[in-house]
């Protein structure tokens, strides 16, 4: 739902400010993808999509960046990680279908679970029904790979768009980093974007973070960013 929304609200989730589709980099193939996520956050499609990919490689981002972008435009949009599907009921899904947009995250949590599948198909019926809301759906992997026992909600997931978000090759996280970088007035030179991306973990958010706390330390301690200066600052 929207910020003020009692529903989303009474949720354990928090919607970052600094996850749109301003802040995303986007791995070449994955250009249609997002026109799509647009165009279901700005009420220009009611498809159903199915996104899936590993995880930390962007999907959630997409997805807050769709209810980002929704609340922008005072659409009534809604998120929720079903990681957390333990802690909550399946009551939470009745109703959603009178929203405008419907993001679901990390779908495969609940595979496997009976109760939760029937729910989740009986969400996908009504969406179908109405017409008038977008469900965005995300999950580690493709709606036959990902460990459902329900056919029909398989059936149902198959129906919409499916899309497998393209990983970023090296040339493109170092693209990213330097740009991020020089939005934070910090000047990352290729070798020790390079080096990062050698030595620590591969994926932007990981990157993103480390980058952040060498900007924090360039600052205290005066210094440019370096290969001994990032040794130094990450112990490595």
């Amino acid at each position: 739902m929207t910020q003020n929304s009692p529903l989303q609200l009474s949720l354990p989730v928090h919607l970052p400010d600094d996850e749109t589709f301003n802040s995303y980099y986007p791995a070449m193939g994955n250009d249609e993808l997002i026109q799509k996520l647009q165009a279901s956050a700005q009420g220009q499609s009611d498809a159903a999509i199915y996104l899936w990919g590993p995880e930390k490689s962007g999907r959630t981002h997409l997805l807050h960046a769709a209810c980002a972008q929704a609340n922008e435009r005072e659409r009534r949009s809604f998120y929720i990680p079903l990681g957390i599907h333990a802690s909550i009921s399946t009551a939470l899904l009745e109703g959603l279908e009178n929203l405008d947009l419907v993001c679901i995250d990390d779908i495969h949590a609940i595979a496997g679970h009976p109760v939760w599948e029937e729910a989740l198909f009986d969400l996908y019926n009504r969406v179908a029904e109405h017409k008038r809301c977008a469900l965005v759906v995300s999950a580690n992997s493709s709606p036959l790979d990902a460990g459902f026992g329900l056919p029909d909600l398989i059936s149902r997931m198959q129906w919409g768009l499916n899309y497998q978000l393209q990983p970023m090759a090296d040339e493109e996280k170092l693209a990213a980093l330097q740009r991020r970088a020089a939005m934070r007035g910090l000047q990352l030179p290729e070798d020790v974007g390079r080096f990062l991306l050698n030595r620590m973990a591969r994926d932007l958010r990981t990157l993103f973070d480390v980058l952040d706390k060498l900007d924090k330390a360039s600052m205290v301690h005066q210094r440019k960013l370096t290969i001994p200066f990032a040794k130094e600052m990450l112990r490595l």
